[in-house]
This record gives structure tokens, sequence and C-alpha cells, in this order.
């Protein structure tokens, strides 16, 4: 096992390094010229020299790229052009923020989704499972910005349950939340319902009807065992999601988390800060996949990790 891990581990360096040589090229080649974009179209030729020389851009790029790299290695994301601080305050700052919100996203989706669809597998064909058939069929049918324009102005603004813009405390997230379990729980609930569907249909589910076994037990102590590799795997792909945050939700509700931070950076051509985001979604990544095939191998002992 652990030959296995310091193996995979080593697999990742040359998806990161990738991810680093692509995303600062391209910022430092398509992007533009940093000090244009900041000072603008005005600006005289000292100022834009100036600035050039205090970031470093009057550099070769093959220069500026390998001393990125080894600030990287170091844990060093940079200064923040928009903020004037290092970049990793800035996305420690948003970290929690949206670790609250799409944490309780992730949980209570992937739980009521996994539960609706071992009812709908366990009720196949029957009334509960069409009525739940079409009800996902709905929820995948409205695009996700209908769901947060919907939900603040019917919830928020009209009817005023929740409130509808800011983050002063956790009552802010009630609504985010909501709308994030709600747009994602069809295609979850009809992943998850065919999956059991699957496991049900093997020879083991048979033969322990035929021993006598009540239903309840076959599901949940058999099937839903047995279903929980394509469970984790599915989960670990919104791993990186916890982290980065959710964009969407928070610009529309003002919050003040890294999707938020990802987007003020784009806007202000704030492309060290920028850069951190998309390495750090891609370590996140990359993780996750690891945790997920160790906890699948776990789960499953059918699992062998053969080291080649």
């Amino acid at each position: 096992m652990r030959g296995y891990i310091i193996k995979r581990i080593l697999q990742t360096l040359p998806t990161l390094f990738g991810v680093t040589l692509l995303t600062f090229f391209l910022f430092s080649v398509v992007g533009g010229s940093p000090a244009a974009l900041v000072l603008g179209k005005n600006a005289s030729a000292e100022a834009l020299a100036e600035y050039d020389h205090q970031f470093g851009y009057d550099r070769p790029l093959i220069v500026q790229y390998l001393s990125y790299l080894g600030d990287l290695c170091r844990g060093d994301f940079g200064e923040s052009i928009e903020y004037k601080i290092p970049v990793w305050s800035v996305l420690r700052d948003g970290v929690g923020v949206s670790l609250s919100l799409t944490v309780p996203i992730l949980i209570l989706g992937t739980v009521l989704a996994l539960s609706i669809g071992l009812l709908c597998a366990a009720h196949a064909g029957k009334r509960f499972d069409r009525w739940m058939l079409g009800g996902t069929t709905v929820l995948m049918s409205v695009n996700y910005v209908i769901w947060v324009t919907a939900g603040q102005y019917f919830l928020a603004y009209r009817l005023a349950l929740f409130p509808l813009w800011g983050f002063a405390n956790w009552t802010y997230l009630l609504l985010p939340v909501l709308i994030g379990v709600v747009s994602g729980l069809g295609p979850d609930a009809r992943f998850y319902r065919t999956v059991v569907l699957d496991e049900m249909r093997k020879p083991y589910v048979r033969t322990a009807i035929a021993k006598g076994l009540s239903p309840t037990r076959i599901l949940f102590l058999h099937i839903l065992k047995n279903s929980l590799v394509p469970v984790v795997t599915n989960v670990s792909l919104a791993v990186p999601f916890l982290f980065t945050g959710s964009i969407l939700l928070e610009s529309f509700f003002g919050i003040p988390g890294l999707g938020g931070i990802g987007l003020n950076a784009v806007n202000a051509s704030d492309f060290p800060t920028l850069r951190a985001v998309v390495v750090l979604g891609a370590v996140l990544y990359q993780i996750s996949n690891l945790l997920a095939d160790l906890i699948c191998a776990w789960i499953d002992p059918q699992i062998r990790l053969v080291e080649r």
C-alpha cells in the first residue's frame, strides 16, 4: 500500500507541472500586459516600465516561470496585485467562508440523493419510482441560474424567508445551501438509482432473498455497502469544489468566498491570485482522486492495488 501511495503521488507531479506551465504562460501571453490592464491605456511608458520592473514582468518568460515554480515549491503564491498582500492571505480569508457554504451542500445533497436513489431502486417501476423520476427530470431541466434568481425573488424578496444578500451570520447561507442542494439533486439521485439497480440484479442478491433475509437488511447491509464504490467516486469529483467554492452562488448572494475571490481576480487582472486558485484546484483534484482510490480499496476487498 505504501508503495502504491508513493507511486500515485509521483504520477501527479507531471500533471501539476503541466497545470502550472499552462496557466502561467496562458495568463502571461493571452492575458496581455498586466501593467496596461491595471494602470490603464493612458499610462505613460515610464509608469508601465516601472510597474513591469516592480513585479518582474520585464524578465524573460522562462525566467519568470522558473521563479514562480520555485516560489510554489516554498508555498509562496506571490503578492496579490489588487489587495497588495500575499496571495495566501487572500485565499485563507475565503477558505472558511467557501467551506461553510459547500460542505453542507455536499453532505446534504449526497445523503438526500442517495436516499432517493435507494427508495426508487427498491420500488422500481412503481408509482413512487415514476414520480421521483419525473421530479428529478424536472430538476435537471431547470437551468442553475433560474434556481438562483427564482429563489432570491420568491423566497428571499417576496416571502422574506431568507436574507437576500451578504454574509453577516450563518442564516445568510441557508438559501444558497438550499439552492445548491436542489439544483444538484436530479442527476445525483438518478445516478445513485442506476448504481443500486445494477447491484440489485447481481446473483448474490437472489441468493440472499432465497435464504429468507428481509428486504431492508438486503438493501442496507448488502446492496448499499457494495454500491459505495461509485458513490465515493462521484463524491470525490466534488471535493475540489469544496475549496474553490461556487462562483455563481457566491456572486449572486454576495458571499466573500474563494469563488468570489477568483471572479474578482479575473475582473481586476490579478494574475497571481487567479493562478493560485487554478493551481489549488488542480492539487485538490489530484488528492481527492488518490483518497477515493484508497477508500474504494478499503470498502471492496476485491480491488487490488497492484504495483507494476
